[in-house]
């Protein structure tokens, strides 16, 4: 039962970045356009995009788990301090702790990594 639970949450936690990944990919223009206005060069895009596409798929799989995990934690928390910084406006403010909490579930894949439906249990093997 842990496992399944284990392999459902790194599903959940991981479908919003594979999911705004893709949304970046066909939105691209749009996306450059909203970064340059935080003052972030669109030459950013290309690695976050490839970040938020790779490291949920590797999670999911369970492949390189703590790597993807603790790059997206700190993508996580890099965003939030960009992004949402507002705290006048309540949306902002929570955007920013929705962040910090993502970035909090992924620092507990860091640390314990996938369970046993994972290619890196299978690899240790």
């Amino acid at each position: 039962m842990i496992n399944i639970a284990d392999l459902i949450g790194r599903i959940l936690i991981s479908a919003l970045f594979l999911l705004n990944g893709i949304f970046k990919i066909n939105n691209y223009d749009g996306t450059i356009g909203w970064m340059e206005s935080f003052g972030m060069p669109g030459i950013l895009l290309i690695p976050a995009i490839i970040l938020e596409v790779l490291g949920p798929i590797l999670i999911i799989v369970g492949y390189q788990t703590r790597i993807a995990a603790a790059l997206l934690s700190l993508f996580c928390v890099a965003t939030a301090i960009i992004f949402h910084n507002d705290f006048t406006d309540q949306m902002q403010f929570t955007s920013f702790l929705k962040n910090i909490a993502l970035a909090g579930g992924f620092l507990i894949l860091f640390t314990n990594g996938a369970k046993g439906l994972s290619l890196d249990n299978k690899f240790k093997k």
